[in-house]
């Protein structure tokens, strides 16, 4: 499963360099599948064909967030989600929203790291 950040976020931004994946943002920021990946042309996401360049609406406006289409739990990279293990508030954690396998997570790996 994807990891999100909660409410308890002190915008500190420890998390947000140690993601493999730059799956995580500054509150108010708008991501795209392009931001630290190697990812071109289009991608699948909510099973429509986007450009990987496309800019999306910020997922928080008031926190750092975590967008779910591009985090891998660090699967592949790390033994553990380094978000989490950065946090000096406990503030990443799994979103029961946005479960995946341990193949799936690799997939996306794959998928954003060409």
């Amino acid at each position: 499963m994807a990891i999100k950040i909660t409410d308890e976020c002190i915008n500190c931004g420890a998390c947000e360099p140690e993601c493999p994946n730059n799956a995580i943002y500054e509150s108010g920021a708008e991501w795209a599948f392009v931001d630290g990946t190697s990812v071109a042309g289009t991608i699948a996401k909510d099973g429509e064909q986007v450009e990987a360049g496309h800019r999306f609406d910020p997922v928080s406006a008031d926190t750092y967030y975590i967008t779910p289409y591009k985090c891998t739990e660090c699967v592949g990279f790390h033994e553990e989600p380094q978000c989490a293990a950065v946090c000096p508030v406990d503030c990443c954690v799994p979103d029961p929203e946005h479960v995946d396998t341990q193949e799936q997570l690799l997939a996306r790996k794959e998928s954003l790291h060409l």
